[in-house]
């Protein structure tokens, strides 16, 4: 299982994605949307969570791909 990737505001403007326990970002975009596209991709890759943050900070959505400790049933 790879890194949790944070999707996170830039304090220099626009938005960043950032492994967990990383200094730097992986990238830095002008959207949130375009830096949600790029982190889910690296969340996949590496079967990791992804998590967004909202413009506050705080944590506005989160997805799972890899050990999801609630898979669905079925």
């Amino acid at each position: 299982m790879g890194k949790n990737q944070h999707v996170t505001p830039h304090p220099d403007g626009g938005w960043q994605v950032k492994g967990a326990g990383n200094s730097k970002a992986t990238i830095r975009t002008e959207t949130q949307a375009e830096a949600i596209a790029v982190a889910r991709e690296i969340a996949r890759n590496q079967e990791a969570e992804l998590f967004i943050h909202g413009v506050d900070g705080r944590i506005r959505e989160r997805d799972s791909y890899g050990n999801d400790p609630y898979p669905p049933e079925g």
